[in-house]
């Protein structure tokens, strides 16, 4: 089954990848290794699946799972740069009009004299 790429699911998508990695950013120091960390954990597999689900399985996902597993390196927004990474370019831009060549108008005549 293939998933169809919508602009909803793009938003969508980047949507919880910025929120996921901002949470992880205001939220830091819980998440340390200390009490919060399994917290943390289960959270970047339901953004993981999330994400997966919404945009279909990419390869740029796993190395972004793996990172946010090391503790001070999932600070780093890796989700967002991942979804980023996936959704540039996914949707047609339509009918873009072609660019026309304007020439600058010719000089004026030389004055005679």
């Amino acid at each position: 089954m293939e998933i169809v790429l919508t602009p909803g699911r793009i938003r969508t998508a980047r949507a919880i990848a910025m929120i996921a990695d901002l949470a992880e950013i205001v939220v830091f120091p819980a998440f340390m290794e200390g009490i919060l960390s399994p917290v943390n954990d289960a959270v970047d597999v339901v953004v993981a699946v999330a994400l997966t689900r919404l945009l279909g399985w990419h390869w740029a996902f796993l190395p972004t799972f793996l990172t946010e597993m090391i503790p001070v390196v999932g600070l780093v927004p890796t989700w967002t740069a991942a979804v980023f990474y996936v959704t540039s370019g996914a949707l047609p831009t339509g009918d873009v009009p072609t660019a026309t060549r304007v020439d600058p108008p010719p000089p004026p005549p030389a004055l005679k004299g």
